[in-house]
């Protein structure tokens, strides 16, 4: 019986595909094809990923332009809102005070809220600890 297969026909299941080899060429041949699937996937996931952090370094660029924009839109309505309440006071001092008191407050909400907010997190390597001392405790209460 021979293994070639006629053309447009499927091979048989039952069958081998190569029965002239041995069990150690066939393991040898298993062990060099997975070993070219994952040098295959590790070299996939290396591209992919090059295209992830361009792709987000294109996003942080971006982000970082809008950051800047918003400040530069920020300072100028700030400048703008001085010389209105300066119109207004009749002085130019007191309209920039004003909004300087203004982003003063801000300023100041800001970093109280984020003092508490550094104040309230629990650094990871307490958390760390007390989750390693829990699983020591288990493993002693499964030995016993």
């Amino acid at each position: 019986m021979s293994s070639a297969v006629e053309p447009g026909r499927a091979p048989d299941p039952a069958q081998p595909i190569e029965p002239d080899q041995s069990l150690g060429d066939l393991v040898n041949r298993m062990t060099s094809d997975v070993g070219q699937l994952v040098s295959t996937q590790i070299e996939l996931a290396k591209v992919e990923i090059k295209d992830e952090v361009a792709r987000a370094g294109k996003g942080a660029g971006m982000v970082g332009g809008g950051g800047l924009a918003a400040f530069l839109a920020v300072l100028l309505v700030s400048f703008a809102i001085a010389y209105w309440l300066a119109d207004a006071f009749d002085d130019l001092g007191w309209g920039f005070f004003a909004v300087g008191l203004v982003w003063a407050v801000v300023a100041a909400a800001l970093v109280w809220k984020g003092k508490q907010h550094i104040t309230s997190t629990t650094p990871i390597a307490e958390q760390t600890i007390e989750s390693i001392k829990e699983d020591v405790e288990w493993a002693r209460q499964q030995r016993t």
